[in-house]
């Protein structure tokens, strides 16, 4: 039962993270659609972390869920009102972000020096990738404990992207496998770069809400009950 749930989940988060991304950011839309994305996200992610352990232990799949709970889960805190319970998970976070970049360090080294260039079908650039975006997430995790979440531009910016590449692992591992496409999608939307397409549309949906944060703009209302608000909804 956990596969199909596990797609339906996939599925249901793509779909939500892009109307997260189209609508008035802010609005009672955005924020009702946006925490059905994390939700979705997190289903998806234990499916598949589970799934994964009952083929192997040390199947490369199996710290895929907690990636996803990682960006959906600081995301969804640098959004609330601080507190006891956004501290502690913030907290374990960063445990899970340290011990990720860890992992993917020492899968790219052995893809890396891998015949092929790839362990377990991942290539080692996506490894090394992959490392780089957890070690940078993990720096802003330390800044924040050590300086508090910060404020306006900042805040926003933090939540976007990784809002954003929560969502890029959802999609990503829709497109990237062509059978999974020709499931869904006629031949037409099967190939390359029909399949690479969505992807690129993704990032650059987060640079454009990434720019529009750091211009001097209206910012959206995100966090409530904050004691230092944030602006007026933007249109």
């Amino acid at each position: 039962m956990l596969l199909p749930i596990h797609v339906a989940a996939g599925g249901l988060a793509i779909v939500l993270g892009t109307v997260a991304l189209l609508v008035k950011k802010g609005g009672t839309t955005h924020r009702r659609v946006g925490l059905l994305f994390v939700y979705a996200m997190l289903v998806m992610g234990t499916c598949a972390s589970i799934l994964a352990f009952r083929k192997s232990p040390t199947d490369p799949n199996l710290p895929g869920g907690f990636l996803v709970a990682y960006f959906v889960g600081t995301a969804l805190t640098t959004v609330r009102p601080v507190s006891r319970w956004t501290r502690a998970i913030d907290i374990a976070a960063l445990t899970v972000a340290v011990g990720l970049a860890l992992l993917d360090i020492l899968g790219g080294v052995k893809a890396f020096n891998s015949p092929r260039g790839s362990l377990n079908g991942v290539p080692f650039a996506m490894l090394f990738f992959l490392a780089t975006i957890m070690i940078l997430a993990a720096t802003g995790d330390v800044r924040i404990m050590r300086f508090g979440m910060p404020r306006g531009r900042p805040r926003l910016a933090r939540h976007l992207w990784r809002m954003c590449f929560a969502l890029f692992i959802a999609a990503g591992s829709f497109f990237s496998v062509r059978a999974r496409v020709a499931k869904v999608l006629p031949d037409p939307f099967t190939t390359a770069p029909m399949r690479a397409l969505p992807i690129v549309l993704l990032f650059g949906a987060m640079f454009y809400w990434l720019w529009r944060v750091r211009s001097r703009r209206t910012l959206p209302v995100l966090v409530r009950h904050d004691p230092m608000s944030l602006a007026a909804p933007a249109k």
